[in-house]
């Protein structure tokens, strides 16, 4: 009658059911009939459910949270069980109609959650976990387990040692073939092993990510973790950048991890929107397991009586459980850490009911037997509860009595499997010794090593062209070497990809730096003959996991008004690039800290990071002989700062004739004027370079005059002997000729594809504005 339909799908489940109840078979093993009629009174719900929303009865918004764990009824259909199912794992889904349109065009999909394998696992990773993976499994999903064993190893778990790192991991994976989890569409991948042999990939996604979040976006990530903004380390920046970073380097449509990482699983769906993502990231976030100890939102590995762990003797099971918060009534506060924690509110926050709800009831057809009496939902239990018909003591019994069911296999497993018996054993006596990691300083091993006395400049960042400016900025620096000293110029590739240089476009940053090189050879060959080069992401591939150890650790010590005072002056902290870039800086110098004495020279660009580095290099007893030397480049700017485009008031390396002379024809440089005067700069340029600058002149004005110093020429200028009108044709013939040797290079295939790439970057920008 409900649809007026008498073949309708929604009236044959109900004749159906109401078939099963006349004959004793709604509840399967001898039911009673409250349990039965309880079950059939659900189903009938759930179908008429179905028929509202279907008919307009009724909508749920896309990311309702799902109380029961059954999720809101959906239109019948092929892949509407398989939906269903997945949906039940989560408190909420980001968001309902991605997740039936993934269901939709695969039948197999990918999900993930991350663990650091670093101490005992608890009910909540083990027999929840079991329990939502089976669930995943069967409605086609692969679920991807990223054993965080390298960060493990980066936190000093296990006294820093990555094959004990392992064998914890191993150990995990051993406790949940025991618990039942269906291992045949589980796939564990071992960040050590992912992370290094595909370190370019993770950490060009990972910049990518920091590039394109902002700061402000990425503390919202940390306020779960109880932290004043004012106190957040550096290093609390990174984890959730790499944490989303896991998400697209695993491939997962669905992050299937708890309440807890929620807003780092937001992140990465902010991230895509940001990238021009199609597809994103599915978020089902699954319920936080409450603590046994009043208050507590979740458990905790700190406080071993604060959770069931899954190597518990049944003594310990039974000791817990009695001892575990269970309370009728709700407690007059409730704190933040709870809100954070639950989608779904529970102002009772009974641990016990959570149990029961969360491990119990999420297995298929279970009911609650108490006495002789058998409850068929977890509301049933919690009502009788409430109600006086059962008492904590008979709660807590049944209770002890069927986690120590679902744990017995567990025992056993470990008890009489040689591997999993063994592993046991190692880690029970690596907790006894109370390891601890080595303090030695983890950075960088250069090869091959540099010498013992380093000089070394770091170039500047990738623009749309080469300034000649920028070159003998560099060359001025590397002129400053001591005579026996080792001389390095950095080039920051990797650091240009994160702060997002020439829109992080890897073919513009490679070709800035090609040009610079090739101007550095061109103008100071002899200089360049014993400069040894090293390009930033070249040296970090040759040893990823030290040297990105390095950098976090760098970002422990730092905070963010550290990470502040470290930038360019005038520049401020807005994204989480500037805090990546600034830590791979520490962690590019912790790599020269090899040498007895080290030498950064440079401007003011790197000043402040430099000395940021520094201080952090003092920590250490074994850095000795560090000093910044600052020598700031020629300032050749062709008119006073601020005014024009900067294109066209700067000399290019590749600027021809016709742009030489059009650029210096339009200089500033007033008559008598010495106070800013950009063509006396160039002429004491082309002095240290030529050691003479020629004015030619009509006799009438006074005839050629070569010039050898600064001095005299500025002399001349302001008592008005020399007029711009005769300095500026001047400057545009030797800066013609100092550049003329190198246009030829400049054509060279590589060099022109260089020049292609930058102009059609600055191009696309000009379109933009």
């Amino acid at each position: 009658q409900m649809s007026g339909k008498p073949h309708s799908s929604t009236n044959r489940i109900l004749a159906v059911h109401v078939f099963q109840f006349c004959c004793g078979t709604a509840v399967g093993g001898g039911a009673t009939l409250r349990p039965a009629m309880a079950c059939v009174v659900d189903e009938l719900l759930s179908s008429l459910q179905t028929y509202s929303a279907k008919h307009g009865g009724g909508a749920s918004a896309s990311t309702t949270p799902c109380p029961n764990g059954a999720g809101p009824a959906a239109a019948a259909g092929d892949d509407d069980w398989r939906f269903q199912l997945v949906r039940s794992v989560g408190e909420e889904c980001q968001t309902e109609p991605e997740l039936r349109s993934l269901l939709q065009r695969k039948a197999e999909f990918n999900l993930y959650d991350g663990f650091e394998p670093s101490g005992r696992m608890h009910i909540a990773q083990g027999l929840f976990k079991a329990l939502n993976v089976n669930k995943c499994t069967k409605a086609g999903g692969i679920f991807i387990f990223w054993v965080a064993d390298w960060f493990g190893l980066m936190n000093d778990k296990m006294g820093g040692d990555l094959d004990k790192i392992k064998a914890v991991g191993q150990y995990f994976v051993e406790v949940w073939k025991a618990s039942g989890m269906d291992l045949s569409r589980v796939r564990f991948r071992w960040s050590s092993d992912d992370i290094i042999n595909h370190a370019e990939a993770y950490w060009a996604q990972a910049l990518d990510i920091a590039r394109r979040s902002t700061l402000a976006r990425v503390k919202k990530c940390c306020q779960i973790m109880g932290r004043q903004e004012d106190k957040l380390s550096a290093a609390q920046i990174m984890y959730p950048i790499m944490q989303s970073t896991d998400i697209f380097f695993l491939q997962a449509d669905i992050c299937q991890l708890g309440v807890d990482q929620r807003k780092v699983n937001m992140l990465a769906r902010d991230y895509s929107d940001a990238a021009g993502i199609k597809n994103k990231p599915i978020i089902l976030s699954h319920h936080m397991l409450l603590g046994l100890i009043e208050g507590q939102a979740k458990m905790s590995k700190s406080n071993p009586d604060s959770a069931i762990f899954m190597e518990d003797s049944p003594e310990d099971v039974e000791r817990k459980i009695r001892k575990a918060y269970c309370p009728k009534v709700a407690a007059a506060t409730k704190s933040s850490e709870a809100d954070e924690m639950q989608l779904v509110k529970d102002d009772l926050m009974n641990p016990c009911l959570d149990y029961v709800q969360h491990i119990l009831f999420s297995r298929p057809n279970y009911s609650f037997k108490v006495g002789s009496t058998l409850y068929a939902t977890h509301e049933d239990v919690k009502a009788a509860f409430l109600g006086g018909e059962i008492s904590e003591d008979a709660l807590k019994d049944r209770l002890i009595e069927e986690i120590n069911l679902l744990l017995d296999p567990v025992r056993k497993h470990f008890s009489e499997d040689a591997t999993a018996k063994d592993l046991l054993a190692k880690i029970t006596q690596w907790k006894k010794e109370n390891l601890v990691a080595p303090t030695t300083l983890k950075r960088l091993q250069v090869k091959p090593p540099f010498s013992k006395d380093l000089f070394v400049v770091f170039a500047s960042l990738p623009r749309e062209a080469v300034q000649v400016e920028d070159v003998l900025g560099v060359l001025g620096r590397l002129k400053e070497a001591p005579k026996g000293s080792e001389k390095v110029l950095w080039l920051e590739d990797w650091t240009a990809l994160a702060l997002g240089c020439v829109g992080a476009q890897k073919p513009c940053i490679k070709g800035f730096y090609d040009l610079l090189l090739f101007g550095l050879r061109g103008l100071g060959p002899e200089l360049m003959k014993d400069v040894r080069v090293c390009w930033q992401g070249e040296m970090i591939l040759s040893g990823p996991s030290e040297y990105w150890i390095s950098v976090i650790n760098a970002g422990r010590i730092a905070n963010l008004d550290d990470i502040r005072k470290a930038l360019p002056p005038g520049e401020s902290l807005e994204h989480a690039s500037e805090v990546f870039a600034t830590l791979m800086h520490i962690g590019d110098v912790l790599a020269l800290t090899e040498a007895t004495k080290l030498t950064l020279c440079c401007d003011a660009a790197h000043e402040n990071v430099h000395k940021l580095a520094l201080k952090q290099c003092e920590a250490y007893p074994e850095v000795t002989g560090l000093e910044v030397k600052l020598v700031e480049s020629p300032k050749l700017r062709l008119l006073e700062p601020g005014d024009g485009v900067e294109a066209d008031v700067n000399v290019m390396l590749t600027d021809k004739e016709i742009d030489v002379n059009k650029k210096v024809k339009k200089s500033f440089c007033m008559p008598e004027n010495i106070e800013f005067n950009p063509p006396i700069a160039w002429v004491e340029v082309f002095l240290g370079f030529k050691g003479e600058f020629l004015v030619s002149r009509k006799p009438d004005n006074g005839g050629d005059k070569t010039y050898t110093d600064v001095a005299s020429i500025t002399a001349d200028f302001k008592s008005g002997v020399l007029h711009p009108g005769d300095l500026k044709p001047a400057l545009s013939r030797a800066m013609n000729a100092f550049l003329e040797p190198l246009r030829e290079g400049l054509k060279g295939k590589d060099l022109a594809k260089a020049q292609k790439d930058l102009e059609a970057f600055t191009k696309a920008q000009s379109k933009k504005k």
